[in-house]
């Protein structure tokens, strides 16, 4: 594989804009070049959250939804070429994992044939307006091998971060959280630990109008509710094992508004504290149970910049050292889309993106559609 320039797109459960990473790759090398975080209108970010959940007249709603989302996303990836003075014309290809919707895995307890995942941003408007050839949908085609179609990210956390001979830990804290557990060059288990950011910011926008508790400090003023604590992790999600991932269908405001229902006598700021503590407990029972021990965990993702969650992994996990990607010479706000721009690489040369032993698909999977360069753009 000679060295290419690639774009990988990416919106989360955050919704707070699209995460758009300029990447060279190589056979053996991943260099970041270049990144934008573009916005998502306020309007759009609405209509996201509304088709999100079940509702009237879904179909009508989606798909004026998945065009603008792919105009977005063109926009976003013209104007990262443009900041970084590269001709859309060598650019490979766009990576776009889109904006999901809806994840229906079967560790959800479906039936394999009634399982699956949406993701939004139509790669055919975003080829068209781009001129870029446009690889999208990775995650239908583990679905469709039996797999949970998430989390992706961990096959490439084993390229970019593995280490002969240390075991790792790479954490990924955006809306849902997810850990990459690698021992040595082994990829030997990644999945969904539950919510990352996803809770934390639905509370403190409701009581302080923020988009996201800022380095955690409402969170680290108030106190812990064991109750509560004990309570939410009494959910399902937290005793099962295995390939396993989730998302905001299963912890949103209104399941945590169920939760409270015994404890509305707790401050809106013990409830936040509460919830960055599930948040980090989930996420270190879990490596803390991993074989063999860790002795590093790095953290990307918005959680990365959180420095009372950082903290508190920390705290919970003694033997292993606790830092950012940036240890690793990767600006953690940008590791999830360099993932789509990698994926995107393998793609293109018929190489898997897909994780068997993290997604509990039946084997190894070319994943996504290509959506060919239209050589228009405007």
């Amino acid at each position: 594989m000679e060295p290419a320039l690639y774009i990988g797109l990416m919106s989360g459960t955050s919704v707070d804009g699209i995460d758009s990473a300029l990447v060279r790759c190589a056979a053996d090398s991943i260099e970041l070049v270049a990144t934008h975080l573009h916005p998502i209108p306020a309007g759009v970010r609405a209509s996201i959250e509304a088709i999100s959940h079940p509702g009237d007249d879904e179909i009508e709603r989606l798909g004026p939804l998945d065009r603008e989302l792919g105009r977005l996303f063109a926009a976003a990836a013209l104007a990262l070429a443009d900041q970084a003075a590269v001709n859309p014309g060598e650019v490979r290809a766009i990576g776009s994992h889109g904006q999901t919707v809806r994840h229906r895995p079967p560790g959800d307890s479906r039936q394999a044939a009634d399982c699956f995942t949406l993701q939004l941003a139509d790669p055919n408007t975003i080829a068209e307006l781009t001129g870029i050839t446009t690889v999208a949908d990775f995650r239908r085609r583990d679905i469709a091998a039996g797999g949970e179609g998430a989390p992706l990210a961990p096959a490439f956390h084993a390229a970019a971060f593995a280490h002969p001979t240390v075991n790792r830990a790479i954490v990924n804290i955006g809306g849902i959280a997810n850990v990459s557990l690698l021992a040595g060059r082994e990829l030997r288990m990644g999945f969904d630990t539950g919510p990352g950011n996803t809770l934390l910011d639905g509370w403190v926008r409701r009581h302080r109008q923020q988009a996201y508790d800022a380095d955690g400090r409402w969170a680290g003023a108030g106190v812990v509710d064991g109750d509560l604590l004990q309570a939410l992790l009494a959910h399902p999600y937290f005793a099962r094992s295995g390939p396993r991932s989730s998302g905001k269908e299963a912890f949103n405001l209104a399941w945590l508004d169920e939760q409270l229902q015994g404890h509305r006598q707790l401050a809106a700021v013990d409830v936040q504290a509460t919830l960055a503590e599930l948040t980090a407990v989930s996420i270190a029972r879990a490596i803390a149970a991993s074989t063999p021990a860790v002795a590093e965990l790095y953290v990307c993702g918005g959680g990365a910049r959180n420095s009372h969650l950082m903290a508190r992994l920390a705290q919970l996990l003694p033997g292993a050292r606790v830092a950012t990607t940036a240890a690793l010479g990767i600006d953690p706000d940008w590791v999830e889309a360099m993932t789509f721009a990698w994926l995107a690489q393998r793609t293109l040369v018929g190489m898997a993106g897909n994780a068997p032993a993290v997604t509990g698909a039946a084997g190894e999977r070319v994943l996504g559609g290509i959506y060919p360069a239209s050589g228009i753009r405007g």
